[in-house]
């Protein structure tokens, strides 16, 4: 009997011993799994991002230069700041990430170019309440070319031609937080729609979800014959979120 019981013994340990080494090596592989769907995750952003930003580029090239030739008469003064902007969409934007700073300031340019759609007693109005001292403004924490759907949609969906029409557009850098909002009167006039005209909307929500998850705040909404737009960005968040990662 003792036998037995001493023989019964060393195969229960020794199942129990097969089971905590399958279940050892069960863990190891779930971690490996773990890993490499995180790996395979961030190559497929990556490549989603890439060819989201080789839609965006052609697209902003075409509604620029649209334009500047519409509005012959003023393009020697938009040359400058056109110049700006094809430099920060050909070299900048290469980068994953640029400071807020530098977003803001393509940000002011495109709006100076778009300018040339509008009269000279059009109410245009830019405020700034940037934060120079804030931690995150010389900081690699901006997606390039997150404003341009804002500022866009504005020129092109506004009422450019009443006497109470007018544009909006207010930046922000508090907190380390970014936020830009833009308002705008809605023509009256339905908006020539064409193939991809939404593209740009629809390519600034996928980059914004791909790479701020649920770090970012995006609003649209219409209050009467005004339409609003805002985006609000925690880099704060984010950057933890990074560094955690």
């Amino acid at each position: 009997m003792d036998y037995i019981f001493l023989v019964l013994c060393l195969l229960i340990l020794c199942i129990a011993g097969y089971l905590l080494y399958r279940l050892q090596q069960l863990e190891k592989e779930k971690k490996y799994m773990q890993v490499k769907y995180v790996d395979f995750e961030e190559r497929f952003n990556h490549l989603q991002l890439e060819t989201l930003e080789s839609k965006l580029n052609p697209h902003l090239f075409k509604n620029i230069l649209n334009s500047i030739q519409s509005h012959a008469y003023q393009t020697y003064f938009a040359m400058d700041k056109l110049s700006n902007v094809l430099d920060y969409i050909l070299y900048e934007s290469r980068r994953r990430f640029v400071s807020p700073k530098e977003e803001i300031d393509f940000a002011l340019n495109l709006i100076e170019i778009n300018k040339i759609k509008i009269s000279p007693l059009f109410a245009l109005t830019v405020k700034k309440k940037i934060d120079e001292t804030d931690a995150s403004y010389q900081q690699q924490l901006m997606a390039p070319l997150i404003s341009i759907d804002l500022i866009e949609n504005a020129f092109k969906h506004a009422d450019l031609q009443s006497a109470d029409a007018f544009i909006t557009v207010v930046i922000e850098l508090k907190g380390q937080v970014f936020s830009m909002t833009v308002t705008n009167k809605i023509s009256s006039k339905a908006a020539f729609k064409k193939e991809n005209s939404g593209l740009g909307s629809e390519t600034l929500e996928q980059r914004l979800k791909i790479i701020y998850k649920n770090h970012y705040k995006l609003d649209k909404f219409i209050e009467g014959d005004v339409y609003v737009a805002q985006l609000k960005i925690d880099l704060r968040e984010y950057k933890t979120q990074m560094l955690a990662s």
